[in-house]
């Protein structure tokens, strides 16, 4: 229990650091007028109008960040399907019957998101598709092995 908790507070620890530093670096959009338009998808949904960057919606720095600096965003992706699938393996180690529709539901998400992305033709967000779907794919397949794996067939 220790070192899966361990785990948890080392991926959460990366993921809050992770997570300042992508919206530091997407607080630059207050500064960058020609992106209003086309980085700012939270901002326009609450259907405020933009008239110095300070109406621009703090997600909406996340946006940026991920177009123009991902590598911080990804971390933070990346420390959580961490966290995530330390949490399912614990649950499936432990033998609970949420462990196997947790780790599916959580690469349907995935896969959901990556289809999300999908439309985007940058380069930057083929990255994030790619991501998506090929951790989304492993969840899948990580419930799978195990729900055919708890259930052994028997040849006698």
């Amino acid at each position: 229990m220790f070192n899966y908790m361990l785990q948890i507070i080392i991926g959460l620890f990366l993921f809050a650091a992770a997570t300042l530093i992508a919206w530091y670096e997407g607080s630059a959009i207050i500064d960058d007028s020609l992106e209003w338009n086309d980085s700012t998808p939270f901002t326009q949904l609450l259907n405020r109008e933009i008239i110095s960057g300070h109406e621009i919606s703090q997600l909406d720095y996340f946006v940026y960040a991920v177009k123009f600096q991902p590598l911080f965003p990804l971390l933070m992706l990346a420390s959580a399907l961490y966290i995530l699938s330390v949490t399912g393996y614990y649950l499936v180690k432990r033998g609970s019957t949420w462990g196997i529709p947790f780790c599916g539901a959580i690469g349907f998400i995935l896969i959901g998101g990556s289809a999300l992305i999908f439309s985007r033709a940058t380069i930057i967000n083929s990255l994030f598709f790619w991501f998506l779907l090929g951790s989304g794919i492993l969840f899948i397949a990580a419930a799978l092995l195990r729900s055919f794996q708890k259930h052994p067939v028997n040849t006698n």
